[in-house]
């Protein structure tokens, strides 16, 4: 069965104080539902996206001829929809684009209402808790009073753990897979040269490049290799592309072409440059930069620990959720070892925890993925343990 997505938004009026202090008078979000919330809304699911993803989580969207988008598969169909590990025959699935992102919500692409410009660089600074605010607010325009759970993977995973630290009554199970409670130095580092690499491109023009009717596409680009780098392991890398060579630069070193001058700064000679290159030039054209600069701050501002001396289990005591936490052996950007480390503390607070490594060896993209092993254990985890009112009775 296919499962047809349709974009909807909602406009808040109500003013969004930030945790920068910065306040939003009014802010759009766009969604999506899937399945159907029933007489009690106790099935209701929602989805965290990670940093480029949005709120179109499942399904394909319909053309205007009734026909369906066959290039338009949200980014987490293989594990939400009819009969997959999160179930949408059972249960109302929700994915939410977030404020700063670039993909119908407010973000710093669209128009601020008090100047009648594009926000560009002036949209305040975002955090996990203000993404998690928003999603409350929506929830509330939904008729949802408690979450039967919230999952989200990386980045969505940390929306999910801050939602039952800062909603701990209204979250039944929290599911965090390839995620961590805080960013590495190394992780911020990379992220730091990503964000450099887009504000000194000539184009960036101080955030204000869409007034100047340019995009800073070569920060973008590079930003998105260095992101790929980190997020696929040594092992796939190698499997994929090895020390493979394009089939003229083979033919060059084969003397096969004559006098053409092999080595060159510019040409793209094995496949693993060729892949990169793809990579960056398709996500230069969708994504803005503005947003690539908020969110991957946002990444690196979480830390639920550091309003408690540091320590992750004094932060974890209020929650009231039950967890499944699943990471993957290859997973170097966000380690077992940072899933082990929540795990720890939920145990020494007496919170249930299911928890499963994954011997995997696609790295951090290892959560996007179909592995049966992956999704056995998330949809044992559904059928099994998130009820709603319905199977209580």
């Amino acid at each position: 069965m296919t499962l047809i997505a349709l974009a909807k938004t909602l406009d808040v009026d109500e003013p969004l104080t930030m945790r920068s202090g910065a306040v939003l008078a009014g802010y759009t979000l766009a969604y999506e539902t899937y399945g159907e919330l029933n007489a009690d809304a106790s099935n209701a699911v929602l989805v965290c996206h990670a940093l480029n993803a949005s709120h179109h989580v499942a399904g394909v969207y319909a053309n205007a001829d009734g026909s369906l988008d066959g290039k338009s598969t949200g980014w987490w169909d293989n594990m939400v929809g009819p009969g997959k590990p999160v179930d949408t025959d059972r249960y109302f699935v929700i994915g939410v684009n977030n404020i700063g992102s670039c993909f119908g919500s407010s973000g710093p692409a669209t128009v601020n209402p008090a100047t009648g410009q594009v926000w560009g660089a002036d949209f305040p600074v975002v955090t996990v808790q203000d993404w998690v605010n928003t999603q409350a607010v929506l929830l509330d325009a939904l008729g949802i009073t408690q979450l039967a759970a919230v999952m989200g993977g990386s980045l969505g995973g940390m929306q999910a753990l801050s939602w039952a630290l800062q909603y701990p009554q209204r979250v039944r199970h929290a599911v965090l897979v390839a995620s961590a409670p805080n960013l590495t130095a190394e992780n911020i580092a990379f992220n730091e040269v990503a964000r450099r690499a887009i504000v000194t491109d000539p184009d960036f023009l101080a955030g204000h490049y869409r007034a100047h009717n340019t995009l800073p596409r070569r920060g973008l680009r590079i930003a998105r290799m260095i992101g790929h780098i980190t997020y696929l392991s040594d092992d796939v890398m190698n499997a994929k592309f090895g020390r493979n060579l394009r089939r003229a630069t083979q033919a060059l070193l084969d003397g096969n072409t004559g006098t053409d001058y092999l080595y060159s700064t510019q040409k793209v000679e094995f496949e693993i440059e060729s892949y990169l290159r793809y990579q960056g030039d398709k996500f230069a054209e969708y994504f803005d930069a503005n947003t690539y600069l908020l969110i991957t701050r946002a990444l690196d501002y979480f830390d639920p620990a550091r309003e408690h001396g540091g320590s992750l289990s004094a932060a974890l005591a209020t929650a009231r959720a039950k967890f499944l936490l699943v990471s993957f052996t290859t997973d170097w950007r966000f380690a077992p070892s940072r899933s082990r480390e929540m795990v720890c503390a939920l145990v020494q607070n007496k919170h249930a925890v299911s928890y499963a490594e994954i011997d995997a060896p696609h790295g951090h993209d290892a959560f996007l993925l179909d592995d049966a092993r992956y999704h056995g254990v998330v949809r044992a985890y559904f059928e099994q343990a998130v009820t709603t009112q319905a199977d209580v009775q």
